[in-house]
């Protein structure tokens, strides 16, 4: 793969994936917003087409299929199994395409929603915008239950390496399940960019009302799903590799 391709594509792709996932929390969740109150199913579904979406134009800025990974958690799990194509010396780039992404996206909700920010009294609700929180606060049980989520994601992503007809759509309907049978505990980061890029944007962003940016639980949803993702890549790899 080409370096730039590679960049550009994590960088489209994770900005789109950010937009809309991110997106659909600001609707369910702040005041005034037409989709307010829509729920968790609504943020699932949408989450995971959000991931198509986003593989999608990725591989259209011209990231290829061994790319479009979105998630410093994939790409990670990735190298330790050193895929065909690319190693360990293009992690950084990937890595740094998918944060820029994802402050590019975190931005754009922030735009997006810019009315409704002051209409919501709750701090938490719009951190929970950016970011995600446990519902019951154990920080070594929330980090289990994001290696366990994160696993799963590759774990499902290499199975589905074998059904190139599946391809992106494989991906998304992979991460809804995953979102309604394992995101209730921490609401499902598995993903560090997803979750500390948008966390930073929240602390940098003049939005109206907000509390802190939960720098406490921040760590969990980075090293949890990088750990989840090095070994459900080398379980896949294992298996069937």
């Amino acid at each position: 793969m080409n370096s730039g391709d590679m960049f550009l594509g994590e960088v489209v792709g994770t900005a789109v994936l950010i937009l809309l996932g991110d997106g659909v929390v600001a609707g369910v969740l702040l005041n005034k917003s037409k989709a307010q109150n829509a729920g968790w199913i609504v943020i699932t579904w949408a989450w995971g087409l959000a991931v198509f979406m986003g593989v999608l134009t990725s591989l259209a800025a011209g990231d290829t299929w061994q790319g479009a990974h979105l998630n410093p958690a994939v790409t990670i799990g990735l190298a330790s199994i050193s895929p065909e194509g690319w190693g360990w010396g293009d992690v950084p780039t990937l890595i740094a395409g998918e944060f820029l992404g994802a402050f590019i996206g975190a931005i754009l909700v922030w735009l997006a929603y810019l009315p409704h920010w002051p209409e919501t009294e709750d701090p938490g609700l719009k951190l929970a915008v950016f970011s995600t929180g446990p519902a019951i606060r154990n920080y070594g049980l929330n980090l289990i239950t994001e290696i366990i989520g994160t696993f799963m994601l590759l774990f499902g992503i290499l199975s589905l390496s074998g059904a190139a007809e599946i391809g992106p759509l494989g991906v998304a309907l992979l991460v809804v399940v995953i979102g309604m049978s394992l995101g209730g505990p921490t609401g499902y980061a598995i993903n560090p960019a997803r979750d500390l890029g948008p966390r930073i944007m929240h602390f940098i962003l003049p939005i109206a009302g907000k509390g802190d940016s939960d720098w406490g639980y921040s760590w969990v949803p980075v090293i949890g799903p990088i750990i989840g993702g090095v070994l459900g890549a080398q379980a896949a790899d294992l298996l069937w590799g």
